[in-house]
């Protein structure tokens, strides 16, 4: 699985991450006794429904995906991961070569009445096969709205998956069509949440608008045609669907880009306001929702979404934390509100592959001269002074962070730490950075465009703090900050970003993507085959020392590129009025909205949306 990029946070990427808060088992059913809806306030506007390419994947759209699919397996309150055999069963059929069968129940269906079936698992495992594609990643472009473009023929599904590029063979379909098997070339330590789902979109839609083919069973079938027969002409077609066609900032006029197989179906969505999500009446495969429908309102603005909750606009929110935040929520009567640190992270990364001032094709292929440069830009990053004049007022004790893949606080976060090469950013070295400059010879001032959230408070103020200090070392970094820097990600039209992680589970395989060459998070093109190999060698190990051991070794080289440096975990806060209950949190995705079925109005109260208008 991977870690989605998050703009007001990001989360662990090893076990032992930070639980707000624990909650009731998913067991508790409730009956809707009358019509009850339900507002949460989000930073980023939704923009696809496939959250399993590089343009989908991002938490915003996580979070719609978790509310209108289903899951084989999900993490509680305490991080325990947790099967949902309602809506169907995985089995380890060898553990060499490892194989794993997968069957979703008789009666699971996408909400056009479809069968969710092997089909779709088949489409899961394909798309993010790279045996498919026949043109590379660096080699494809993308259009403002983050689409990938390839030429006429060229098979490029935009995204690669390590656990489902581990398995080469075409897997075994059984149970009438409700069941696949999955034979692994190389066993994967993280198998069980590497496929923890049939697919975000379904195989038979992909089917008809790729090939044409109304019949969902004739489509499902040609889409599992085209991936046995590796048909070329077929799965051109199939990766354009799958890769392009399911992105949308609007309602789309065709609702088989927006089917359910979860607890919740879209029925409205105005660009850049909200989006809405109503019950999914035939749904009983799974936990069930108390509350109606759940609307998201969108604002990149954290104290925008508490005055929102002061005036009643929305019922829950999870703000990116400030001192005006916490002030403000402290004088609201009838808002609960906790804060703690997240298991999130704020980091800088730099591109190596666009021609800019980090790019060895910058200077004539010259590696270590572009490596100086990186190195340079890097320690001129006032870590520490972004800390105290920004987090340490919400967090007395907060401190930076030093580790790409353990989060602080792990058995093994220290000893990683010691010795990764970290010490490199402890400080502000503007003298250093300019020998490097002039060793590498060249000439400033070196323009570096940094890409950040414009309307983010907190990341516009460390922008300005970071493009001080680097001008003192010859840097001058220009603000190409954005509200839409999610879709520019991997665009190459910047040389560093600013954003954050969030993690989905709590294996440390879940950052293999950020950095393994052509990995699906690595929006940098970065690319060490030192590190591929350690990474492969992450891949099948169990013992956690020598866990330990292959991060640390990780981490030196991260380091020795320059890749990029961390900063901070975030503090996080979680706010609710009062009306709404069983509001829980965790700290991977999908945080607030993991366990919406105890989510109910209390009885004497109800919460009504606020029309269109209120929030123009």
């Amino acid at each position: 699985m991977k870690i989605r990029r998050f703009s007001a946070a990001a989360a662990a990427v090893a076990a032992g991450a930070l639980v707000l808060t624990a909650c009731s088992s998913p067991a508790q059913q409730s009956e809707i006794e009358e019509t009850t809806s339900v507002n949460v306030g989000w930073n980023e506007p939704f923009r696809s429904t496939n959250n399993l390419t590089a343009n989908g994947n991002a938490t915003t759209n996580a979070n719609i995906v978790y509310l209108t699919t289903s899951f084989f397996n999900y993490y509680d309150g305490d991080l325990n991961l947790a099967k949902n055999e309602d809506f169907g069963t995985y089995e380890v059929v060898s553990e060499d070569p490892l194989t794993v069968k997968y069957t979703v129940n008789e009666g699971v269906t996408w909400s056009d009445g479809t069968a969710v079936d092997a089909a779709d698992m088949i489409l899961f495992w394909g798309a993010q096969n790279d045996k498919f594609d026949t043109v590379a990643a660096s080699d494809v472009e993308t259009d403002d709205e983050g689409n990938a473009i390839v030429g006429d023929g060229q098979v490029y599904f935009d995204s690669s998956s390590p656990a489902m590029t581990a398995i080469s063979e075409f897997p075994e379909i059984g149970d009438d069509g409700r069941s696949v098997t999955y034979v692994y070339d190389t066993p994967r330590s993280d198998w069980e949440v590497s496929m923890n789902q049939p697919s975000p979109v379904a195989a038979h839609v992909v089917g008809k608008l790729a090939l044409g083919i109304d019949d969902p069973a004739e489509a499902k079938k040609a889409v599992e045609d085209a991936f046995e027969n590796n048909d070329a002409a077929a799965l051109a077609k199939i990766a354009d669907t799958w890769t392009n066609a399911f992105n949308f900032t609007s309602l789309p006029d065709d609702p088989d880009l927006y089917l359910s197989y979860g607890p919740y179906v879209i029925s409205d969505y105005v660009e850049n306001q909200y989006l809405t999500l109503t019950r999914n009446e035939d749904y009983n495969w799974g936990p069930e929702p108390k509350v109606d429908s759940i609307t998201v309102r969108y604002t990149e603005d954290p104290l925008a979404s508490v005055t929102a909750l002061q005036n009643g606009e929305v019922d829950l929110i999870a703000p990116q934390s400030s001192v005006d935040v916490l002030a403000t929520l402290d004088g609201i009567d009838g808002v609960s509100y906790s804060s703690a640190p997240e298991g999130t992270y704020e980091h800088v990364d730099l591109t190596f592959d666009n021609g800019g001032p980090f790019d060895p094709a910058t200077y004539g292929g010259d590696a270590e001269k572009a490596r100086k440069v990186r190195e340079a830009f890097l320690k001129t990053i006032p870590r520490q002074e972004i800390i105290e004049k920004l987090i340490q007022p919400l967090q007395e004790d907060a401190t930076t962070r030093d580790s790409f893949l353990i989060v602080p606080g792990a058995p093994s976060y220290d000893e990683v730490v010691a010795n990764n090469g970290s010490d490199a950013w402890a400080d502000v070295d503007i003298e250093g950075a300019k020998a490097l400059l002039a060793e590498a010879g060249v000439t400033t001032p070196v323009d570096v465009r940094f890409l950040y959230g414009k309307s983010n408070v907190r990341r516009a103020n460390e922008f300005q703090l970071i493009s001080a200090s680097a001008s003192q070392a010859g840097f001058n970094v220009i603000d190409n900050g954005d509200d839409n820097w999610g879709t520019i990600l991997g665009t190459g039209t910047y040389d560093a970003s600013l954003f954050g992680w969030q993690s989905t589970n709590t294996f440390i395989l879940n950052a293999e993507a950020n950095y393994v060459t052509g990995g699906q998070n690595n929006y940098g093109g970065y690319s060490n085959p030192e590190v591929d190999a350690l990474w492969a060698e992450v891949a099948t190990n169990t013992d956690s020392d020598k866990e330990t051991e292959l991060a640390t070794q990780i981490e030196q080289k991260l380091n020795q590129d320059a890749f990029g440096v961390n900063i901070f975990q975030f503090p996080g806060v979680v706010a609710h009025r009062d009306v709404l209950e069983g509001v829980s949190t965790i700290a991977l995705s999908p945080t607030i909205f993991w366990n919406y079925w105890d989510w109910e109005i209390s009885a004497d109260d109800s919460i009504e949306a606020p029309t269109a208008t209120e929030t123009e």
